[in-house]
């Protein structure tokens, strides 16, 4: 007898969920297929998106090491070898991607994805971040690959070389919707005005409106053009003067309405940038104690600060009182917490000559400043108060989103920020590039993004037929949930394995370790996981079976 056992854990999801969405397939038909390669490019890619969902943190070029103790017949095909996934063909692929173009290439799959899954795509969430890399990069031939540069670094690593990547995802599960690489020193501004133009050229035709979520970058004077064109909802930058006036005046005027228990808004029409629109003036009591605590620190550091100033000044002595005065006043101008309390003015007198000063010895009149500084408690509280207060501008009419929905639908900005930390996750196969092409760093970005694309499709899956069903799942703490992330279902998936049983030309295959909890979650998750942890499935065609 001949027994041969090989780990499933959660790649069967993973391999399940790709099948499904017939990755494989389109990206064959999108970069073609070489007679006479052991793996497709889509079987490579898939190869690459198991990897980075491993969770092992193992570079591309240990690919084979991976596979090597997995059932890659039932993950793929009959057939298909851990060596057929060395660095040469994922290298090769990553090539042949780039070249077909990355963005091009995601946003075909995505919007495929989105259709066959019936993602709601009205609001798309953007947002940028950056991706250090260590090393040294080779000069790429290709002219159109990314520029490994500086920048500004959002990893806070300004020391490191990087690339930036502009990603939008739908509010409906946080399912990325495209991708697409930039220059390490590319800044939000010039990124928002390129994909702002887009949108307006790609959503002009379509019958159902689409929103555009994005942060306060993207809103500028230079964007308003795009901006004009689409139904945005943005956060408008602090920094901008008609932004603190209707902070102000929104205090001043204290007529609010109830969002939560935690915060309240109140409405301004204005015009701006040329643009019709309404700014949501949000009050927050979280951001309000928040601020009470920074607002202390900085007051203190101030005092500190003017203490020192205050010893300095007061050793000077002027020409005029007018001079010290203006001294004084240049040194208050910075403040912004204290203000000045009982000044005197003291006279001194300098004589002119040298020894014991006589009655008639020649003298001049120096002047001291002295003074001291409290805190100006009325300029604190305007400043806390203003400090707990944001806009939100949209110029979508009431009609179509109420001041509600628009505070909700910017509320699920975050979906995007969430797609960036796990892509930044250090159990990540990218979260190290061991690339030194910038054209095969710009494919691993994009196959890297399919990976979020796949995680987040089964993901949304799972919390859909949880929902219908009115179904929980135990949470780490045992506590019944339906939104459980899929990196738990991961974990709650690990120690199933595949097993052959070989004896007398006879094979049996089975599969040991699925308990009940697991059962349960692989039959909610579509037909083609099903099939691989040989159980019946609940959902098929987007339905669930009741």
């Amino acid at each position: 007898m001949e027994l041969e056992i090989n780990r499933l854990d959660h790649y069967g999801v993973v391999a399940g969920v790709i099948k499904d969405l017939k990755l494989v397939e389109q990206i064959d038909s999108l970069l073609g297929v070489h007679d006479l390669s052991e793996i497709s490019h889509g079987e490579a890619i898939a190869g690459m998106i198991l990897n980075g969902l491993g969770f092992t943190d193992r570079p591309l070029s240990l690919t084979p090491q991976f596979f090597e103790n997995k059932p890659l017949e039932v993950l793929f095909r009959p057939g298909v070898q851990a060596e057929h996934f060395n660095r040469f063909k994922l290298g090769r692929t990553l090539d042949v991607a780039h070249a077909y173009g990355c963005e091009a290439l995601f946003g075909s799959l995505a919007a495929s994805v989105c259709q066959q899954e019936q993602v709601d795509c009205s609001f798309g969430c953007e947002d940028t971040t950056s991706f250090s890399v260590t090393g040294e990069n080779l000069p790429d031939q290709d002219t159109q690959a990314v520029t490994i540069t500086h920048g500004y670094s959002k990893d806070h690593r300004p020391d490191l070389k990087q690339v930036v990547l502009e990603m939008m995802t739908s509010q409906d599960g946080g399912i990325p919707l495209l991708m697409k690489c930039w220059d390490g020193n590319s800044n939000d501004n010039t990124i928002f005005q390129h994909r702002s133009k887009k949108l307006v050229e790609a959503w002009n035709d379509m019958e159902a409106p689409r929103y555009l979520i994005m942060d306060s970058k993207g809103y500028s004077k230079e964007n308003a053009i795009h901006l004009n064109s689409l139904n945005f909802i943005t956060r408008i930058p602090e920094t901008n003067k008609p932004a603190k006036t209707s902070i102000q005046n929104a205090l001043n005027h204290d007529i609010w309405e109830s969002w939560d228990e935690q915060r309240k808004y109140t409405c301004l029409e204005i015009e701006h940038y040329e643009i019709q629109q309404r700014w949501i003036v949000v009050f927050s009591e979280a951001a309000f104690n928040r601020s009470e605590k920074t607002v202390e620190k900085a007051s203190i550091k101030e005092k500190t600060q003017i203490d020192k100033a205050l010893y300095h000044l007061q050793a000077q002595r002027f020409e005029t009182e007018t001079e010290a005065r203006a001294s004084l006043e240049k040194l208050h101008k910075k403040w912004k917490y204290h203000q000045v309390k009982a000044v005197e003015i003291k006279e001194h007198k300098k004589y002119l000559s040298k020894g014991r000063p006589g009655k008639s010895t020649p003298f001049e009149i120096k002047y001291q400043i002295e003074f001291k500084a409290e805190k100006d408690l009325e300029q604190i509280k305007q400043i806390v108060r203003e400090r707990a207060c944001f806009i939100i501008g949209s110029n979508i009419p009431k009609s179509e989103l109420s001041d509600v929905e628009v505070l909700q639908a910017y509320q699920k900005q975050d979906h995007v920020e969430k797609g960036f930390g796990f892509l930044k996750s250090s159990l990540c196969f990218a979260s190290a590039f061991f690339l030194e092409k910038p054209s095969r760093i710009e494919g691993l970005i994009m196959v890297m993004t399919l990976s979020l694309l796949v995680y987040t499709i089964a993901q949304r899956r799972l919390r859909k037929a949880l929902e219908k069903l009115n179904e929980t799942i135990p949470n780490q703490i045992k506590q019944p949930s339906k939104r459980p992330t899929m990196r738990w279902i991961f974990q709650i998936l690990e120690g199933i394995n595949h097993v052959v049983i070989r004896e007398n030309q006879q094979v049996k295959v089975m599969l040991e370790g699925v308990s009940e909890l697991r059962r349960k979650i692989l039959t909610l998750l579509g037909d083609s996981v099903a099939k691989i942890y040989q159980v019946v499935s609940r959902f098929q065609n987007n339905c669930l079976k009741c």
